[in-house]
């Protein structure tokens, strides 16, 4: 079984935790990464806004981001994926417009980083079909 390991920096409300490691752990496992491991940290837009403008030159808060331990393509993919950071600031707002649940907007959120983490991106519409299978996938689990 995979490893999702969430650490809250901001309080997340309660049950979201072990939904979150569960459902990430059952996605990782159908999409054939069982023997891998991936860290999620829950934290603010302070946080998330720190992180953006450090390392990606843009200073705003965004909902999730995704810090990847290999690079694509590598023959070598270690037991660590990487680290998903999500705003729960971000996802809460997202949610609200949305009009669904914040522990659904943050099972997206981490289902989209997943899909980051191994590899892809969505440069194209073409490539965004995989996001959305992966983001379905995960509330359906």
């Amino acid at each position: 079984m995979p490893k999702v390991e969430v650490i809250p920096q901001k309080r997340p409300p309660r049950g979201l935790r072990p939904l979150l490691r569960a459902k990430l752990a059952k996605l990782m496992e159908e999409l054939g990464y069982a023997q891998h491991a991936v860290t999620v940290i829950l934290c603010s837009d302070r946080r998330i806004r720190e992180l953006k403008r450090r390392y990606w030159g843009e200073d705003a808060p965004t909902d999730v981001l995704s810090f990847p331990t290999f690079e694509p393509g590598d023959p070598f993919i270690p037991p660590h994926l990487g680290d998903i950071w999500i705003s729960l600031d971000t996802a809460q707002r997202q949610a609200r417009e949305a009009g669904h649940t914040l522990e659904d907007e943050v099972l997206v959120l981490a289902a989209h980083a997943l899909w980051h983490l191994l590899g892809h991106d969505h440069a194209s519409e073409e490539a965004w079909q995989g996001f959305r299978r992966v983001q379905e996938r995960i509330l359906t689990l």
